[in-house]
């Protein structure tokens, strides 16, 4: 069975992020899953990628939310992706 992966790209001093972050370890304990959090300021690429966007939420590589984070469509979100495997 593969370990679900959740990538949170922000960026420092994002109120939003912040509570995207927050609401993804709430998450946690619910759902088994690995967080890996990306700060976009780090690369050109990604800061051109999602600069607007953040915060935004991948599960798996796939991206589900951007913006205000919702706890129930990304709790939704996992369900679907961990009942895949």
């Amino acid at each position: 069975m593969s370990q679900t992966i959740i990538t949170l790209y922000t960026r420092k001093q994002c109120s939003l992020c912040d509570k995207a972050k927050a609401t993804i370890l709430e998450l946690k304990e619910r759902w088994n899953f690995t967080l890996e959090e990306i700060d976009i300021a780090q690369s050109d690429d990604l800061t051109e990628k999602f600069g607007i966007m953040i915060p935004v939420v991948h599960i798996n590589g796939v991206e589900v939310a951007f913006g205000i984070i919702d706890k129930n469509d990304l709790s939704n979100r996992l369900q679907e992706k961990i009942a895949k495997f």
